[in-house]
């Protein structure tokens, strides 16, 4: 999967209005990967060693390579035994150091066929990952990636809880083109909400009433050569003290932790260059 890097650049954002029913369902910390909802974060680095040793830090990560060669050395972070995100090394000299989103599919194939239908592009057809499952990546109309996975004998991962994935946003150029998008290939359903005068509006991408992701227009303020991107962010207890630590282990700030309508959150640039978010939602 490819990104951005987005260097100095500081962006508006909101991270859903509202409020995020991943923070809200009792049970939230058992989130599975269903279909159709996000299902997986992994991190491509141009150095993995550097990237597993700044995330373990923040967030607490006990982090495993892959022993076996089949799988490039990549890593898997785990909280209280349970997979949360995965790291490992850049598969091209002209990938940067991103984070990818994996929505979760019962059939790669079958999945493949709607991004086309739906005018999307199909940038890696759907291949299996060892015995673990069969991932995809594909193009938004947008241009933003987005990956797919479909679980074999790997268990669904952890999410919603301190240190996990806590949530998905896509920021595109036409945000609703993508949006029509994602509708046809996921059978999402949208909840707008005005964010304040000259603010953009917030798009709640929703499955059967649960929120699982949003999606914003990318600032205008963005120099054209930004493209479309999904970022995720990670849920945390305290995101000032987070973000603090973050920077004292290297990172560069972004954005600085702020409210919003649903909690409070914060953007960095990690050491090696990969942009995601910090966030703590109202009541979590």
């Amino acid at each position: 999967p490819a990104g951005c890097r987005m260097g100095h650049v500081v962006r508006g954002t909101a991270v859903g209005a509202a409020a995020n029913q991943w923070a809200e369902e009792a049970d939230m910390a058992e989130a599975t990967a269903v279909a159709n909802k996000p299902a997986w974060v992994d991190l491509a680095s141009d150095d993995p060693e550097g990237s597993r040793a700044f995330y373990a830090k923040l967030f607490g990560w006990d982090i495993h390579v892959a022993e076996d060669p089949q799988y490039g050395g990549y890593a898997i972070a785990q909280v209280e035994g349970r997979d949360v995100a995965g790291i490992g090394p850049k598969q091209s000299p002209q990938q940067p150091t991103v984070w990818s989103v994996y929505i979760g599919t019962s059939n790669a194939d079958e999945l493949a066929e709607r991004v086309t239908a739906a005018g999307g592009t199909v940038v890696a057809p759907p291949f299996d990952v060892g015995d673990q499952g069969r991932m995809a990546v594909f193009q938004d109309p947008t241009g933003a990636y987005i990956s797919a996975w479909q679980p074999a004998q790997m268990e669904p991962f952890l999410a919603g809880k301190s240190n996990t994935f806590g949530w998905a946003e896509l920021n595109a150029r036409g945000v609703d083109k993508a949006i029509a998008f994602y509708q046809d290939v996921f059978g999402w359903t949208v909840k707008r909400s005005e964010m304040g005068e000259g603010a953009p509006v917030y798009n709640e991408f929703q499955l059967d009433g649960e929120s699982i992701a949003g999606a914003m227009e990318l600032n205008p303020q963005m120099p054209p050569e930004v493209p479309s991107y999904w970022m995720a962010y990670f849920a945390v207890n305290d995101v000032d003290a987070s973000h603090q630590q973050a920077i004292g282990a290297g990172a560069r700030e972004m954005l600085p932790p702020q409210d919003f309508p649903g909690g409070r959150f914060s953007i960095l640039n990690d050491p090696q260059g990969a942009m995601f978010g910090l966030l703590r939602m109202s009541g979590a």
